[in-house]
């Protein structure tokens, strides 16, 4: 072989050396419980993964009403997408031609890192610290003001509405986040404010919108609804009964935010792959067919040679979009404000079908003591929970 053509091949073994996929580490013993496998995860997993557990792990733990595990990972979730959200090493790693977007650490899309403010909001509230509650859904609109369709920036019904209520709440005017929650609404309008409310009910119910890739080579990180049972809730206690509809829709959220920067990324690479890809082939061929005949096989085979590159260049550029996902939240999100006398309570939540018709096996119950000077009641209520 001619010294050109083995130094063409010879690179191409070194790019295809070079551009290896990226590994996963090693798997790890699952045992099926959530919480466990979550935080054996957190600990032991791939540090890009972490705060995707964490996600997972806070909100089971919530579903058990294990609040203090859930408060850890949320803290910890939130501080790592505060701190990571710019320029972290990772992500401009991922945006390179022969890195994939599952290499960077994941922080969720726009929707999960909003619910991770909307969960901590929920348990600062719990705790009695509603200005601290409301900083956290002040955050979640920021999160979901950043869109390329300006239609669809900060429309979060809840968050502005729960704003607005706990500023009514602590003695402000919250009349400006009333309205632009009603305007916004798309599914429930919501009531004026009960600032004399003791019992407060957040309520989920559905499953989170799934992830999949579209696209010659998976470059379009595209949603799929859930299908959902339950659209609707009965919230029940002390003979009075209110209807409780979903303010917000996850998978609304996830489909209407328009393009993210890794979207022209990745048509960029997947632009790429398919160019030198074809690029290759016609290369090898013409190469090849050259190589065949003693007056042209040096010129075939350095064009063999540079098809090859290109060939291995292409299946070194991964354009596959990140499907990785926070992939236990709800599709629907409500809200309930009760006023209750002091004593033994309890509330009642029953689960509807699309049709208003009641899902026996999803009805959740909780009991509390109301007393007459305290914090209010804040309960979290999801379809997802075991029944009680």
């Amino acid at each position: 072989m001619k010294p050109h053509a083995a130094l063409a091949l010879a690179l191409a073994s070194a790019l295809f050396v070079g551009c290896q996929t990226y590994q996963a580490g090693p798997s790890l013993p699952l045992t099926g419980d959530p919480i466990v496998d979550g935080n054996l995860h957190i600990t032991q997993g791939l540090a890009k993964d972490r705060v995707l557990w964490q996600y997972r792990t806070a909100l089971e733990a919530m579903r058990r009403a294990d609040f203090p595990e859930a408060k850890r990972h949320l803290d910890n979730s939130i501080a790592a997408i505060g701190g990571i959200l710019q320029g972290d090493a990772d992500a401009k790693r991922a945006r390179r031609l022969f890195r994939a977007e599952s290499s960077k650490k994941y922080v969720g899309e726009p929707y999960e890192r909003v619910m991770a403010y909307f969960y901590r909001g929920i348990l600062y509230w719990m705790d009695g610290e509603p200005d601290n509650a409301r900083a956290c859904f002040r955050s979640g609109l920021i999160i979901d003001s950043d869109t390329e369709n300006k239609t669809f920036a900060a429309d979060y019904v809840l968050l502005e509405y729960l704003d607005g209520y706990v500023t009514a709440r602590l003695g402000g005017d919250g009349t400006d986040s009333l309205k632009r929650a009603q305007k916004q609404s798309k599914l429930e309008l919501p009531p004026a404010y009960d600032t004399s409310a003791n019992v407060i009910v957040f309520l989920e119910f559905g499953y989170a919108p799934t992830k999949y890739r579209a696209g010659e080579y998976g470059e379009k990180l595209q949603f799929r609804d859930s299908k959902s049972r339950a659209f609707a809730a009965r919230v029940k206690s002390n003979g009075e009964e209110l209807r409780a509809r979903p303010y917000d829709d996850l998978y609304f959220q996830a489909t209407t935010r328009g393009g993210r920067v890794m979207d022209q990324i990745l048509k960029n690479q997947a632009k790429t792959k398919k160019t030198t890809d074809t690029a290759g082939d016609i290369g090898l061929v013409s190469g090849l067919i050259l190589a065949s005949n003693k007056d042209t096989q040096e010129i075939g085979l350095g064009l063999a040679a540079a098809g090859l590159l290109s060939k291995l260049a292409s299946a070194a550029t991964n354009p596959k979009a990140d499907t990785r996902s926070w992939d236990n939240l709800p599709q629907f999100l409500s809200f309930a404000a009760l006023n209750l006398p002091p004593g033994k309570q309890t509330v009642e939540v029953e689960f509807l079908d699309a049709g208003g018709r009641l899902i026996p096996s999803l009805t959740k119950t909780a009991s509390f003591d109301v007393a007459s000077t305290r914090n209010d009641i804040v309960l979290f209520i999801s379809e997802q929970m075991k029944s009680n």
